[in-house]
């Protein structure tokens, strides 16, 4: 049985991917200091499971605690989601972001160097690409100026990891996230956010359910199928399932170069006013809306080329947009 570090594993997307990691067999430790979540979610993925993970309530930035706890532990891979993740935050807060994100990553690194731990899977993000020249977004589009501070932390921060297996026996790779949404099908962990939400779904559940007065859809100009803004929403159960895939392929030596990146979306762009009509029709709830003004920092459209992730990895997503939003709305209800 291989133990794998989940950082950040109370969160969204570690949360999920703690659960099938568990499924498959792995034993997992979680670092996790809750800024961005709650201790009950340990409970949550062991009454799914039927299997306690090993929790720590570390911060990452305490280099001394991150220190002793590999000295403590031994595990054979680190899945690494632990990061502050909203755009516009980081905007406000650039040098919280880039101590947070990147002096967290550098500290890891020192000690899976150090105990010779060779397996990290990274949580990268389509942000990377700016908005691209071409769509669907494939890998080998350029890595254009960073958006912002976090886009900026997922572009340094593959960089930092392709340094170091350049000169270290470390083998990585970096799944590059287009647009993660939805709920466990349990209905005992989704996503979320502490505060206003700052991504779609939530606000958009939040808002069926009462708690927001309405919908602000940023941009009705956009040059797409409706004018809104178009991005590649793709299940966290999808997206989790591959984090475990990726893991494998390190673990029995399937990777091709020390450093990989892929692209994990659905293939399929849709428009903000097409999930809209999307959870109007699966729920039954009519969502109070309304248009306004851009965004600053928001890009027109991107989806993924998903081909390399579906013939490398043997990956490819398998629930739809509809089931999604449903499984949001189903966890909604249960807050």
């Amino acid at each position: 049985m291989n133990k794998v570090l989940v950082t950040g594993g109370l969160g969204f997307i570690g949360s999920h991917t703690v659960v099938e990691l568990q499924n498959e067999g792995f034993e997992v430790l979680i670092i996790d200091n809750l800024s961005n979540s709650t201790i009950d979610v340990l409970d949550k993925i062991t009454s799914i499971t039927n299997k306690k993970p090993s929790y720590f309530n570390i911060d990452l930035k305490n280099k001394a605690d991150v220190q002793h706890f590999f000295k403590e532990n031994k595990v054979d891979g680190v899945i690494h989601f632990a990061a502050s993740k909203a755009v516009g935050e980081s905007v406000e807060k650039p040098l919280e972001y880039y101590e947070n994100n990147i002096g967290t990553l550098v500290y890891l690194l020192q000690e899976m160097k150090a105990y010779k731990i060779t397996n990290f899977i990274f949580s990268s993000s389509c942000t990377v690409y700016g908005q691209a020249d071409e769509l669907p977004i494939t890998e080998s589009a350029p890595i254009k100026p960073a958006e912002s501070p976090y886009g900026n932390t997922k572009q340094i921060g593959e960089e930092i990891i392709k340094d170091v297996t350049n000169i270290s026996n470390l083998k990585a790779i970096a799944l590059r996230y287009f647009n993660p949404i939805g709920a466990h099908e349990s209905a005992k962990i989704g996503e979320l956010p502490i505060g206003v939400p700052q991504n779609l779904i939530p606000y958009v559940a939040q808002t069926a359910a009462g708690i927001r007065k309405e919908l602000s859809v940023f941009g009705s100009d956009y040059p797409t199928i409706d004018g809104t803004a178009v991005r590649d929403y793709i299940h966290v159960v999808d997206l989790a399932k591959a984090h475990i895939i990726a893991l494998s392929r390190l673990i029995h030596n399937k990777n091709k170069t020390a450093f990989e990146v892929f692209n994990i979306g659905t293939g399929k762009g849709n428009s903000v006013l097409e999930v809209i009509k999307s959870f109007e029709k699966v729920t039954g709830k009519k969502l109070n809306y309304k248009l306004v003004d851009r965004r600053e920092g928001d890009i027109t459209a991107a989806y993924a080329d998903t081909a390399v992730a579906n013939k490398e990895l043997g990956w490819s997503s398998k629930l739809t947009l509809d089931d999604a939003l449903l499984s949001a709305w189903k966890w909604q209800q249960t807050l």
